[in-house]
C-alpha cells in the first residue's frame, strides 16, 4: 500500500530505516528545550500500563527543525521513496515487498455489517427523546476503526491459535461494547468542550442541551455495561473496566498542565495513552482472551492496541493543524481554543521558547491561538509529531507480526499503515 497522500506534510510520515528496538524498556529520551541548555532524562509516572515511548527516540537530533537544511533534504527523499514501496514485515521481523493486500474495512465487513442495528438493540429505550439522543451518531457514518480492529484481532488470534478465522459470538460483543463506550465518551467530550459540530453535524449538546446530553452519555455507557456483564467472564470485565477508567484520568490529565516543561511531554503521552489507547488496547486483549488461551498472544494483542491507538490521536492532533474543518468533521485548532497543548505545539516550543508561557496561561490571552498556530507551522512540529507516530506504528507492526501469517494479521499491519495517511 503506497502511503503517499496529498499535502506537503504527508510525505514526511514514513518509515526510518533504524530498526526499532524490541520491548518497552526504560525510557530515557533526550530533550532539549530552547529554554535550558540541559538535558532531561526520565520516564512517565509509574501507572499501571503507562506508555513508554521508543527508548532510542531523540526528539531533537532524530528529525530536522527546519525543511531547508540538507538533513532534511536527505531525510525527504528516503521517505517519498519508501511511500512508492509497498512493505510488510513479518514474523521473521524482516521488511519486504508484498502483493497489495485487501482494505481492512472491507476484510473485517462480513463481522461488522449490523453493527449499528446490534448497538441500537443494546439501547432498549422507551423515551423518544432519549433515543433519538442515544441513537443520534450510530448513523454508520463513523469510521468504525475501534471495531474495525477488534473484529481483525479477533480472527487474528483465533486463527493463531486453532486455523479458525471464525468469530466467537463474544467477540463481536466486545466490537460492539466499545463502539458504545467510545462513542459515550464523544457525546461527554463535546459537553465538557463546549463542541458544536461532529462528524459533519451538530453535536448532541447542541440540539438537546448539555445536561440532557449527559445523560444520553450516561445511558449508552449504562447499555455497554449490561451487554459487557452478558459475556459473564470476569477478565473480560476487568479489562474492559480498566478501559473506562483510564477514559476518565485521561480526561483529568487534559484539564491539568505540568509547570515543568520538561516533564509536559511524558505528562501529554500518559494522557495519549489513558483516553485514546486504553479502550483500543484493553478490547484488543479481551478478544485474544476469548479467543486463544496463550498468555503471549493476549501481550501482543495489547501491545499491538496500545501502540497504533497512540499514534492514531497523534496523528488526530497533526490534523488538527493541517486539515480542513469540512474534511474534518469539526473545527480546527479545537484544541489550542480549550488551551491543551498537543504534540506539535509541544514540539515547536524547542524553537519557540515563548509558547511555554502561552500553555501555562493556557493560551487565554487575546492573540495566543494564532501565533501559537503560526509557531507551529513554522516549526518542524508537525513533521516531528508524525514521525513519533510512525515509530509507534512501527512498534504495532512489530508485535502483530509475531502472530502466524492470515489475512487479518497482514490486514492490521496494513491498517497502520493507514493511521499515518489518514487525512480525518
Amino acid at each position: 500500500m503506497a502511503l503517499a497522500g496529498s499535502g506537503w506534510w504527508r510525505r514526511c510520515c514514513c518509515a526510518c530505516s533504524r530498526p526499532f528496538p524490541s520491548g518497552d524498556g526504560p525510557w530515557r529520551p533526550s530533550w532539549r528545550s530552547s529554554a535550558s541548555s540541559g538535558s532531561w532524562s526520565g520516564r512517565p509516572p509509574a501507572e499501571k500500563r503507562a506508555p513508554p515511548p521508543p527508548p532510542s527516540w531523540k526528539a531533537t537530533s532524530d528529525f530536522p527543525r527546519g525543511s531547508s537544511s540538507p538533513a532534511f533534504s536527505r531525510m525527504h527523499s528516503i521517505f517519498w521513496r519508501f511511500h512508492h514501496t509497498t512493505v510488510r514485515m513479518h514474523s521473521c521481523g524482516k521488511v519486504v515487498s508484498d502483493e497489495k493486500h485487501k482494505d481492512p474495512f472491507q476484510l473485517g465487513r462480513k463481522n461488522l455489517k449490523n453493527l449499528y442495528e446490534d448497538i441500537k438493540k443494546e439501547l432498549q429505550v422507551s423515551a423518544t427523546e432519549l433515543k433519538e439522543m442515544c441513537e443520534y451518531y450510530f448513523d454508520g457514518k463513523g469510521k468504525a476503526f475501534r471495531p474495525v480492529i477488534v473484529v481483525l484481532m479477533a480472527r487474528a488470534c483465533n486463527f493463531h491459535h486453532n486455523n479458525s478465522g471464525e468469530m466467537q459470538a463474544s467477540q463481536h460483543s466486545i466490537a460492539v461494547i466499545v463502539e458504545m463506550i467510545h462513542t459515550a465518551t464523544l457525546v461527554h467530550d463535546d459537553v465538557i468542550d463546549f463542541s458544536n459540530s461532529r462528524r459533519g453535524k451538530m453535536t448532541v449538546n447542541q440540539i438537546w442541551g448539555e445536561r440532557k446530553a449527559v445523560l444520553a452519555g450516561d445511558f449508552i455507557l449504562s447499555a455497554a455495561s449490561v451487554a459487557l456483564a452478558r459475556i459473564g467472564n470476569s477478565s473480560i470485565i476487568s479489562l474492559l473496566a480498566q478501559a473506562l477508567e483510564d477514559l476518565v484520568r485521561g480526561e483529568f490529565l487534559q484539564l491539568g498542565s505540568k509547570e515543568n516543561e520538561n516533564e509536559r511531554f511524558a505528562h501529554y503521552l500518559e494522557k495519549t495513552f489513558k483516553k485514546t489507547a486504553s479502550l483500543i488496547a484493553n478490547s484488543c486483549k479481551a478478544v485474544s482472551v476469548l479467543g486463544c488461551p496463550d498468555p503471549n498472544v493476549h501481550e501482543i494483542a495489547y501491545q499491538y492496541g496500545k501502540n497504533i491507538g497512540i499514534a492514531f490521536q497523534l496523528i488526530d492532533d497533526v490534523l488538527d493543524f493541517s486539515s480542513c474543518s469540512e474534511l474534518l468533521g469539526k473545527p480546527t485548532s479545537a484544541d489550542l481554543k480549550l488551551g491543551i497543548a498537543t504534540g506539535p505545539v509541544l514540539f515547536a516550543c524547542q524553537q519557540f521558547p515563548e509558547i511555554n508561557a502561552m500553555i501555562m496561561r493556557r493560551f487565554s490571552l487575546p492573540g495566543d491561538v494564532q501565533r501559537a498556530q503560526e509557531c507551529v507551522l513554522q516549526s518542524g512540529g508537525i513533521q516531528q509529531t508524525i514521525y513519533l507516530a510512525q515509530r509507534y506504528c512501527q512498534e504495532a507492526m512489530r508485535e502483530i507480526s509475531k502472530l502466524r501469517p492470515s489475512p487479518e494479521r497482514d490486514a492490521l499491519v496494513q491498517l497502520a499503515e493507514m493511521v499515518l495517511s489518514r487525512e480525518k
